[in-house]
């Protein structure tokens, strides 16, 4: 018999148990409602459901009340009465109070313990989306990425992308006979968006240690999955960042794990809450991406459960892909709200006792509408379930029990320190320093010469070919040949340290200040 998770109970006087299978938990799923309808406890419970069937978990922290699931549920909680009474109306007899392996991160360093990832790995599209850039501005960037292939300039850091934006400005004239136009205003729009990005602590997200995606897949010693819970209550005052961020960590997923098919539960489900910050003024392809993601992730044992207020916030083709569906209520006060609960109700299979449309504007808190895979993964019919009670503290843990937890991780120390290797920055600034060397150089060379136009001449470029003794160039005024009247012309033009002047010219402002 296929293992399942107890949802809550549904039926004539909620006594029908509603499970998920868990063989068809990687067919993805949606969580969704008004704000205060219940989402974050749904989530919660089906967090530690998955854990205790050694489902490992990612989730974002939106509001900070997930720390819980660190944390005990107890019988001197205001709600036990509540719960145990729900557990009893709901046929829950194995309802019982306990904590879920929890490992907290945050790109802030602040809450959790710090995530990384390099540029490189977040790669131009992703990138592009998180600057906002421009059509042709994310061409530019698309440019360096390829520079930095072809050089074997390591991007790991924001000062690596914008030191590689800087070499590709002063180089714009040969880059663009082989790449297209490369405009300076670009690079310097692109330049402003990483300043604002760093100013927002966005730079914190990149760098090394990377994060290593087999330590979100652990298990307890005993053989609970962990649940990761990525802070993001800081995080969602720069949502780009947010939803950019679990995006990459989403692609990450997809390209690194193995083929498995349709396992009999998966290796990882992955929550993305707040999910319509996902969608918002997204360009097509990276829509074209998710899409292509959801859709062939859950071959790799992956399940994606997108939650958010309405099903209208998820593309419809991204929609039609999420087989299991918990549906807290909607509120239909205006015109636009009844038209999106309409929509909702038509993606259920009808269930006679009940009019969909008006279960899922009626249910209270705690309460929703329900349809789950079943065999040859059909979705279910509809029922109004009461969601049940969860086992770990409803509400946020405090600072020093998240401390506590943090000290007691198995990731405490791994990622704390920053590491700061050779890459594009320090391979730019090197050759940078060689070539203002052989300038000066070839500059003493120069100055050594006994001729002074002979000095002059090599100093400024002008030409490499060999001398000749005598001119016999036709005689201007008073003797001098019009090569000659043009060498002190352009000697007077140029009098000084000419080489050492073109060359700092071009790469001298390239680290200053670094």
């Amino acid at each position: 018999m296929p293992k399942e998770i107890f949802i809550g109970g549904g039926g004539l006087d909620y006594g029908d148990p509603q499970y998920l299978t868990l063989k068809y938990a990687n067919r993805h799923g949606l969580i969704a409602g008004a704000t205060g309808t219940g989402k974050t406890v749904t989530l919660q419970i089906l967090a530690e459901s998955f854990s205790n069937e050694g489902v490992p978990v990612i989730l974002a922290d939106v509001k900070g009340d997930l720390s819980g699931l660190a944390r005990s549920g107890s019988e001197a909680a205001e709600l036990h009465d509540a719960f145990v009474k729900r557990s009893q109306k709901i046929g829950f007899t194995s309802f019982s109070y306990h904590d879920t392996p929890v490992t907290f991160w945050d790109l802030f360093a602040e809450q959790g313990h710090p995530v990384r990832t390099t540029v490189a790995e977040m790669g131009p599209l992703l990138l592009s989306r998180l600057l906002e850039l421009s059509e042709a501005q994310e061409g530019i960037l698309n440019i360096a990425f390829r520079l930095a292939d072809e050089q074997g300039l390591a991007l790991l850091d924001l000062k690596d992308l914008q030191a590689l934006l800087v070499w590709v400005g002063e180089n714009r004239d040969s880059l663009s006979l082989r790449y297209g136009n490369v405009s300076t205003a670009s690079i310097g729009a692109i330049q402003r968006r990483l300043l604002v990005l760093e100013n927002q602590g966005g730079a914190r997200m990149f760098g090394e240690p990377a994060l290593d995606l087999h330590d979100l897949m652990r298990h307890d010693g005993t053989g609970r999955g962990m649940v990761n819970i990525l802070a993001a209550d800081k995080l969602m005052a720069s949502p780009k960042l947010y939803a950019t961020f679990l995006l990459w960590l989403l692609s990450e997923l997809f390209e690194s794990l193995p083929e498995v098919g349709d396992p009999e539960k998966p290796k990882l489900v992955f929550f993305f809450d707040e999910a319509h910050l996902l969608f918002e003024d997204a360009p097509k392809a990276l829509i074209d991406k998710v899409e292509q993601v959801a859709r062939l992730i859950r071959s790799k044992g992956v399940g994606v459960y997108f939650v958010t207020q309405s099903p209208d916030d998820i593309p419809e083709d991204i929609l039609g892909q999420l087989g299991n569906r918990i549906q807290h209520a909607l509120r239909a006060f205006t015109a636009r709200d009844r038209k999106k609960l309409k929509l909702a109700a038509e993606t259920y299979r009808e269930n006679s006792r009940f009019s969909t449309e008006d279960a899922i504007r009626d249910v209270g808190v705690g309460e929703a509408v329900t349809s789950m895979l079943e065999k040859k993964a059909v979705p279910g019919v509809v029922e109004r379930t009461l969601i049940r009670p969860p086992s770990s503290q409803l509400g946020p843990i405090s600072v020093a029990e998240r401390k506590a937890v943090m000290q007691a991780s198995a990731m405490s120390g791994k990622y704390d320190e920053p590491v700061d290797r050779r890459s594009a920055y320090e391979i730019l600034k090197e050759r940078a320093a060689r070539a203002a060397q052989e300038a000066a150089e070839a500059e003493e060379q120069a100055d050594a010469a006994p001729d002074p136009v002979v000095r002059e001449f090599s100093a400024a470029r002008r030409y490499s070919g060999s001398r000749v003794g005598r001119s016999t160039a036709r005689r201007i005024g008073g003797g001098d040949t019009f090569a000659s009247a043009m060498s002190e012309a352009v000697i007077k033009e140029l009098k000084g340290t000419t080489g050492r002047r073109i060359v700092r010219g071009i790469l001298g402002g390239l680290f200053k200040g670094r």
